[in-house]
C-alpha cells in the first residue's frame, strides 16, 4: 500500500512494503528520487535492517548458533503497518515474527518515521528491544537520487560537495564486495568536492568514513539539488549499478559495515554493530533537503 504526506514545499510517497520511499517531489514538480527503472536498478530507497550489505556465505552466528540472512537484511521485504499518520508525517513499523526469528533471533519493533519540515524530509529509524538479552544489529539507508535533476544537464555536470573540508578514508572492498580489511585516504577536490563519473562505481560502492556528515548533490550553475545530512551515521556509501551509465546516484548513510571477507561474523563480536540492551530503544535520524 502507498502512503502520501505533503506540505507546501514537498510531496513524499512511501510504500508499506519495506517502508521504502517511492517519490520525493518538490512543489515545482521536480522529482528527486530515482524511479526504480529495472534496466538499471529496480529499487528506489530500501532500508537496510538488521544488517548492511553482504554476510559471508549469507551466514552469521549468534549465541553459538548459525543463521542465514541475505544481503541488506529482511526489512526491505517486510510489509510495515501504520502506527501514526498526519498530513505531513507518518510512522510505520514492523515487529518480529515467527518467520523473522528464523533469520534473526531477537524480539523487537522497528519504527520508520517520515516528517516534512519545510523543504526538508526527516527520516527517523527507531529500534526497540523486546528481548531479554543484548540485541545486535546493523542499520542504514539506501536512497537513490536522479542525476541529472534537470534537462540540459549531464551526469558528469554533478558533484558531491561536503559541508566542511575533510579527509575521508575509503573502506576498501574485496573482489566479492566484502570488507577487505584495508583502508586508504580518499582525497577530495579542494578538500570538499567529489565530481561524479560513471566509472567511479566500476568496483561497486565507495564507502567513506571520517567524512563531513552533510553532503550536497548539485551541478555548477544548475538550479536543482539536494543536501543529505546524517550526523550520527558512521559511514557513507556512494553507488550506482557498476559498469553502467545509470542516471542516478545512491547516497547511503550507514551505521555499520558488511561482513569481512572470509569471516562468518559473530554478531556480538562485530565492532560496528549497534548493541541494544534489553527493553531499551535506539534512535537515529538523517535528512534530505531539496532546493
Amino acid at each position: 500500500m502507498l502512503y502520501t504526506i505533503h506540505n507546501s514545499d514537498m510531496t513524499v510517497t512511501i510504500d508499506g512494503l519495506g517502508a521504502q520511499l517511492q517519490s520525493i517531489t518538490a512543489a515545482g514538480g521536480t522529482e528527486y528520487l530515482w524511479s526504480g527503472d529495472p534496466a538499471y536498478w529496480s529499487s528506489r530507497a530500501p532500508i537496510l535492517f538488521p544488517y548492511v550489505g553482504r554476510l559471508t556465505d549469507d551466514t552469521y552466528t549468534c549465541d553459538g548458533r548459525a543463521y542465514q540472512m541475505t544481503r541488506h537484511g529482511f526489512a526491505r521485504r517486510t510489509e510495515f503497518s501504520v502506527l501514526t499518520q498526519g498530513k505531513d508525517h507518518i510512522t510505520l513499523y514492523m515487529e518480529d515474527s515467527e518467520e523473522s526469528r528464523k533469520l534473526y533471533p531477537f524480539a523487537f519493533r522497528f519504527d520508520v518515521s517520515y516528517v516534512l519540515e519545510g523543504n526538508t524530509l526527516v527520516i527517523v529509524y527507531a529500534v526497540e528491544s523486546r528481548d531479554g538479552r543484548t540485541m545486535f544489529f546493523g542499520l542504514g539507508g539506501h536512497p537513490g537520487f536522479r542525476v541529472p535533476l534537470e534537462e540540459g544537464r549531464a551526469f558528469t555536470d554533478y558533484r558531491l560537495t561536503f559541508a566542511q573540508p575533510c579527509q575521508p578514508w575509503q573502506v576498501l572492498m574485496s573482489e566479492n564486495y566484502m570488507i577487505s580489511g584495508r583502508e586508504a585516504p580518499y582525497p577530495l577536490e579542494n578538500g570538499v568536492d567529489l565530481p561524479l563519473r560513471h566509472d567511479l562505481f566500476d568496483r561497486d560502492a565507495i564507502i567513506l568514513k571520517h567524512f563531513a556528515r552533510s553532503v550536497t548533490l548539485s551541478a555548477g550553475e544548475g538550479t536543482r539539488g539536494l543536501t543529505l545530512s546524517c550526523p550520527r551515521m558512521r559511514y557513507l556509501g556512494i553507488w550506482h549499478q557498476p559498469k553502467t551509465d545509470a542516471p542516478y546516484v545512491c547516497l547511503e548513510p550507514w551505521v555499520s559495515l558488511p561482513s569481512r571477507e572470509g569471516v562468518v561474523e559473530d554478531l556480538s563480536q562485530q565492532f560496528d554493530l549497534v548493541s541494544l540492551e534489553p527493553r531499551q530503544r535506539y534512535e537515529n535520524r538523517w535528512t534530505v533537503t531539496v532546493f
